[in-house]
């Protein structure tokens, strides 16, 4: 009969998690290519031989020789190196949480919400914590703003007259004599 879990040390499992991670990097080599005009100079391209794969929890668990992932999740939760295990599917969440930062990011969330994570983090006041109600006045000051221009009223222009002349003090008026 075969063993439920497979066997290893710690350090072998720490060395085969380091090693499914440079496993999905792909695997390719530099292969020159004949220059297409006369005179040019030949070109390095890349020619795949295993194309990289995502980091999945399925993949690392096929890649350590689980027999399916049921298996997997009772040795990570209760296993003899469930920290060594959960610290490899940290660093799958953290490639998902990477891709948040990209423009589809769909199925990062998708990934992440079923690891655990959720949209609202719900906190509930304890004994120890009080809440405190703040209150906020808003005052307005100066004028309303305006829609349009159309709503801006210009007073009229002012005629200087030796009537309404404005007149500084320490000048004479000319027009007043």
């Amino acid at each position: 009969m075969k063993p439920k879990y497979p066997k290893f040390t710690a350090d072998e499992l720490t060395n085969l998690i380091d090693q499914y991670f440079i496993y999905i990097k792909g695997k390719y080599r530099m292969t020159r290519t004949p220059p297409k005009k006369e005179g040019d100079k030949p070109t390095r391209t890349k020619t795949w031989d295993r194309e990289p794969e995502f980091a999945t929890i399925s993949g690392l668990a096929l890649f350590l020789g689980f027999s399916s992932r049921q298996v997997f999740d009772d040795c990570m939760r209760g296993g003899k190196y469930s920290e060594i295990l959960k610290r490899g599917c940290l660093r799958i969440e953290a490639f998902y949480e990477s891709r948040l930062h990209q423009h589809s990011t769909s199925g990062a969330i998708f990934a992440l919400k079923s690891m655990g994570w959720n949209e609202k983090h719900e906190t509930k006041p304890t004994n120890e914590t009080t809440l405190k109600t703040l209150s906020i006045k808003i005052i307005e000051s100066g004028p309303k703003p305006v829609s349009s221009e159309k709503e801006v009223m210009m007073p009229e222009p002012i005629e200087a007259t030796p009537n309404n002349a404005i007149q500084h003090p320490d000048h004479t008026n000319d027009l007043m004599t």
